[in-house]
């Protein structure tokens, strides 16, 4: 495999994980609006942090230019009647949601180099739609009450996120570091048991690792961080700080087909707070692994596509809800610049 072949699936690669960011908090987001608290992680049992954001190649450098995403993200997840979880200023018992996205995004690759790194910025954008279902709600310290089950179904849009990176090569170790966060869209409704927005704002930043060897097509990623969670003033709850590790490992069968396995970590490290938060500072976690394959292809002659499926199953949970995600991923990004033919290299 080439060095400009190598190239083009890195900057393939790359500008995916960006794309990931959003399409992973507005899950997230529609499952928080419907979720409750023996499985108690964060507001709803969840987090702003989908864990397996990051992936294979995370930590590659791209190519300089404007890269396009688009991903289609499933997400089915579910909590037993005996688990109890907060959604707003009630409790409510038992969960069953389902959630189709769309995260669309634009990333910018600067030319110039910024601290010896690269520099990139993504702005993303979700519609999507979410069914959720519970139990039964009880009394919750506002005095609202539901008796028996209840459902909402929603089609609206996350909040705006955007993220930026700063990469640095050296050979087959690749290194970086990142920030991303959301802007409120207003389409959070604190009295609906559904939301793709989160009704709070958040920051999250962290350092990756990639190796990828272009000769063999071993490849390895990981990549942690934390969460900042704002107060939700709507509710008066403030989520804890979140830790998560996402991890990727992938071999090139051929120079377009890329398998592997990827996998994540979370844990809350604070309690949640704030007087929403009626259940105290109870803390989640979670773990998942799932399978991976993606494909490059010419897209014309000055751009080149990646798409990219993999699936995660959560195991190991503690106080949060147990599922599953499904990832659709369609890069177009800028393509490599081919190799100079040898005998342009020959001085005359």
């Amino acid at each position: 495999m080439g060095l400009c072949r190598s190239q083009s699936i890195v900057v393939a690669t790359r500008h995916i994980r960006g794309r990931q960011i959003v399409a992973a908090i507005f899950f997230t987001l529609c499952i928080s609006a419907s979720s409750a608290d023996r499985a108690k992680a964060d507001a709803g049992g969840l987090s702003y942090w989908l864990p397996g954001t990051f992936g294979s190649l995370a930590a590659a450098p791209g190519v300089p230019g404007w890269a396009y995403s688009t991903i289609y993200l499933h997400v089915a997840t579910a909590a037993q009647g005996d688990k109890e979880f907060v959604r707003g200023g009630s409790v409510v018992a038992g969960l069953n949601a389902h959630a189709d996205a769309v995260a669309l995004g634009l990333t910018y690759t600067f030319a110039t180099p910024v601290l010896g790194g690269q520099a990139a910025f993504s702005v993303l954008g979700v519609p999507g739609h979410v069914d959720v279902g519970i139990d039964a709600t009880l009394t919750g310290p506002r005095g609202n009450r539901i008796t028996g089950s209840a459902t909402d179904s929603r089609t609206t849009f996350a909040d705006v996120f955007y993220q930026g990176t700063l990469k640095w090569n050296q050979g087959v170790h690749n290194t970086m570091v990142y920030i991303t966060g959301n802007i409120p869209s207003g389409t959070y409704d604190s009295t609906r048991l559904g939301n793709l927005s989160f009704g709070w704002v958040a920051l999250d930043g962290g350092a990756g690792y990639t190796y990828f060897d272009p000769k063999t097509g071993h490849e390895f990623s990981i990549v942690s961080g934390l969460t900042y969670n704002f107060m939700n003033h709507a509710l008066q709850y403030q989520n804890g700080i979140d830790f998560h590790v996402d991890w990727a490992a992938s071999q090139f069968v051929s120079k377009n087909v890329q398998v592997g396995l990827a996998g994540y970590f979370f844990q809350q490290l604070t309690g949640d707070s704030g007087s929403g938060a009626k259940l105290g500072d109870f803390k989640g976690r979670v773990a998942g692994i799932g399978p991976q394959i993606g494909f490059l292809f010419p897209v014309g002659k000055e751009h080149q596509g990646y798409l990219n499926l993999k699936a995660y199953k959560d195991f190991a949970a503690e106080n949060r809800p147990e599922g599953y995600t499904a990832w659709v991923t369609l890069a177009i990004t800028p393509a490599a610049p081919e190799a100079p033919p040898k005998s342009s290299l020959i001085h005359k």
